[in-house]
């Protein structure tokens, strides 16, 4: 595997931090592995992500304030190797621009990879306190260990 893409709704809170946490561990694990991230939407394209979610990656030692917005496109599906979906919603976003079973075959729930099968959703926090960022992030630093960790194989 040597590309990974998060996916949510607007790209400026699960998704980037996802991208941000999972960029820092393949940099610990020195692995070379491109890992981006987008959002269904077109609503926050060219954007930084939260300042929020900003904030709760710098507390955690992440920097994902260069990150900008932009929108998942059919090309992702040539671009890489699996596409996690933050929830149900964006998972089927996904899944009806796939043109193929080979497409469909990439898209996967990322906390499926902490709790299989379960299709847990990584809630959005965007409305949400301070609270729920800090459980986003625990969510998808779980996650995204289990993840890193399989690139090792």
């Amino acid at each position: 595997m040597n590309s990974i893409l998060m996916v949510c709704l607007g790209n400026i809170c699960r998704s980037p931090l996802a991208e941000g946490i999972l960029r820092s561990k393949i940099e610990k694990l020195n692995l070379t592995i491109t890992v981006d991230s987008a959002g269904t939407s077109n609503y926050h394209i060219g954007q930084p992500p939260d300042n929020r979610t900003i904030e709760n990656a710098k507390k955690h030692g992440i920097d994902i304030s260069k990150l900008r917005g932009r929108q998942f496109q059919v090309e992702d599906f040539d671009k890489f190797d699996i596409i996690f979906a933050m929830d149900a919603s964006n998972y089927t976003n996904i899944i009806d621009l796939a043109r193929n079973e080979k497409d469909k075959n990439k898209v996967e729930m990322i906390l499926n990879r902490v709790n299989p099968n379960s299709n847990m959703a990584v809630p959005d926090p965007y409305y949400g306190g301070e609270q729920g960022f800090e459980n986003v992030f625990i969510l998808l630093d779980s996650a995204c260990e289990v993840i890193a960790k399989s690139l090792l194989r």
